[in-house]
């Protein structure tokens, strides 16, 4: 296992991951388009709130299952509660300290047409 250190831009939140990273994703989905955010799956116990848990602000929309962390502060994404995988954490991988994207396959996912619920 590798501990990784994270932040978001203000410093305000910062967390560890204790996890390989072997595969990165992005999605498609209006979200994560518009954040433009490249994510790390790593499991729920590989992730802690260092500081500023209380700096978290939960964004969730659609079905309401995943969970969007943002700084309050800054207002950066730093890392989500998956909404296929609820017991992983897809991690903003640019809010990683020291973290070579370019080592890492990037594979790209279909959320674009996963179920919306109508309201």
């Amino acid at each position: 296992m590798t501990t990784y250190l994270g932040a978001c831009h203000c410093g305000s939140v910062k967390f560890s991951i204790n996890s390989m990273i072997t595969e990165l994703t992005t999605c498609d989905c209006t979200l994560c388009q518009m954040r433009n955010a490249v994510m790390a799956r790593v499991p729920e116990q590989s992730l802690k709130v260092i500081e500023g848990e209380k700096f978290l602000t939960l964004y969730q929309w659609n079905t309401f299952r995943a969970k969007h962390y943002f700084c309050s502060q800054c207002g950066i994404y730093v890392f989500h509660r998956k909404r296929a995988m609820p017991d992983h954490f897809g991690i903003n991988v640019f809010c990683l300290k020291g973290f070579d994207m370019t080592s890492v396959v990037v594979r790209a996912t279909d959320g674009a047409n996963m179920t919306l619920v109508n309201s």
